[in-house]
């Protein structure tokens, strides 16, 4: 084991120290995104529009878009309202 020997493991010491960095940045960024992640797809599921709003809101469309008359709507808005 002459001095070449001891210069190759010193310097594999530092490659494997970067490695470590590596792998360990990568871990904590695959856990930012599985959070981020978890938190969308929960977000997505939890703000869904109650039925009543929803009915409401198609019918304001509708009768923003002339497809039904003033009559029609004020009739089907306290149907919805009940």
């Amino acid at each position: 084991m002459g001095p070449g020997m001891m210069n190759w493991g010193y310097g594999m010491g530092w490659f494997m120290g970067i490695v470590n960095i590596i792998f360990w940045v990568a871990v904590i960024v695959g856990v930012i995104y599985l959070i981020k992640w978890l938190a969308a797809s929960s977000r997505q599921g939890g703000d869904q529009p109650k039925a009543e709003d929803s009915a409401m809101e198609i019918l304001r469309k509708r009768y923003a878009a002339g497809e039904i008359s003033k009559e029609e709507f004020e009739e089907k808005k306290r149907y919805l309202e009940k």
